[in-house]
């Protein structure tokens, strides 16, 4: 058995060396890594009863002057770093009166389009819009944040513009490439999302980027804000398309939904949802499936109205224009070899649906075959 270390950063350190998305520490378990999906222990003992293990690992590095917020709200989200790049996005919380700790790796390197297998559209879109409000969404461990920093360093590296981003942390660290950069972090750098949206606006920015729209406030100041010729990302923790649409309504009473789906429907430019599913290709480890929402005259007017129910048809009824449903994505992955039919049937929404769009019905046995017969 090897011994629990008395400082977080060998765990952290091993994150890369295995290749780990997460690490967690809950009293009473060995230190627990998610590798491709699935959760594995290390080969340590149990912090056993010791709360204070956990505690004395994380206290170096939680920011000093949050600590009282930690204790206010029984939970924290900082970012830390080691020296060699690699960010590492960090949660604490409180749990039977012992802290627990949930710690996503961010690599150093900020991904591109390419690497991270996104459609064509995704390139389009950061080169062509200059106003407006484009939203990434999915569940957590979706791969949002990925995306979207690799939107706006591409961005970064094509334009002259000047980018404000708010971060609740700031996950990847952006170098001026041809534009500008100012990252501000919530509960370091400003209180909220909202603050940070409104004061940016005063900062002569081209484009601001919002790391979760997570309230009524956030939600009115993006749109404000693209409504003045600003170029707004955000993400949403939603599942797709439509119920990114559906949020962003919650927010606001009953009363004020004309006003908010009129304000969209002139500010929204594409809503991009995503989901990872588990590769063929063990080096590429997981590619995400993606429902693509473009907004034309046409879904424009769908929004204003509030005709969103005809908006998957119009979807899938537009390749042309970039727009893809979920299984439209599921079924281009299965015919590239890229994930298992079995896989993409057990993430699609429409089973029946994705069917039609495959040609051909291939297994995982047989998929594999052919994978082994081409080598």
């Amino acid at each position: 058995m090897n011994p629990i270390p008395d400082s977080i950063v060998p765990l952290l350190e091993a994150m890369r060396q295995l290749n780990a998305s997460d690490l967690h520490l809950k009293v009473g378990s060995p230190p627990t890594y998610r590798l491709a999906s699935h959760l594995r222990r290390a080969d340590m003992p149990a912090f056993e009863v010791n709360e204070r293990k956990i505690e004395q690992l994380m206290e170096p590095i939680l920011p000093a002057k949050r600590a009282s917020e930690y204790e206010r709200r029984g939970a924290l989200d900082f970012s830390f770093h080691l020296p060699d790049g690699d960010r590492f996005r960090i949660n604490v919380l409180r749990s039977c009166d012992h802290m627990h700790a949930a710690i996503r790796r961010v690599k150093a390197e900020i991904p591109n389009f390419n690497e991270l297998h996104l459609p064509e559209v995704y390139k389009t879109l950061s080169e062509a819009t200059h106003d407006g409000i484009i939203i990434v969404c999915g569940v957590t461990g979706s791969g949002k944040s990925s995306t979207m920093a690799a939107m706006i360093d591409h961005i970064n590296a094509t334009q002259h513009c000047n980018i404000i981003s708010i971060e609740d942390p700031i996950e990847f660290a952006l170098k001026p490439k041809q534009s500008i950069i100012s990252q501000r972090e919530i509960g370091i750098d400003l209180e909220t999302f909202a603050d940070g949206v409104r004061s940016a606006v005063r900062q002569d920015p081209d484009v601001i980027f919002v790391g979760e729209m997570r309230d009524r406030d956030t939600v009115y100041a993006a749109l404000q804000a693209a409504e003045t010729g600003h170029l707004v990302f955000g993400t949403l923790h939603t599942a797709d398309t439509m119920q990114s649409l559906t949020r962003m309504l919650e927010f606001f009473p009953q009363d004020q939904h004309h006003f908010i789906r009129t304000a969209i429907a002139n500010s929204l430019r594409a809503v991009l949802a995503q989901r990872l599913l588990p590769s063929i290709d063990e080096q590429v480890a997981r590619v995400p499936a993606t429902e693509v929402l473009i907004v034309d005259g046409v879904v424009r007017e769908k929004i204003r109205d509030g005709e969103d129910e005809d908006l998957p048809e119009i979807i899938t009824s537009n390749p042309g224009l970039g727009m893809q449903s979920f299984n439209m994505s599921l079924a281009e992955l299965v015919d590239r070899d890229m994930v298992y039919v079995d896989t993409a049937m057990e993430y699609s929404p429409n089973r029946d649906q994705l069917r039609g769009h495959l040609r051909g019905i291939k297994t995982s046995a047989s998929t594999m075959v052919h994978r082994v017969k081409n080598r």
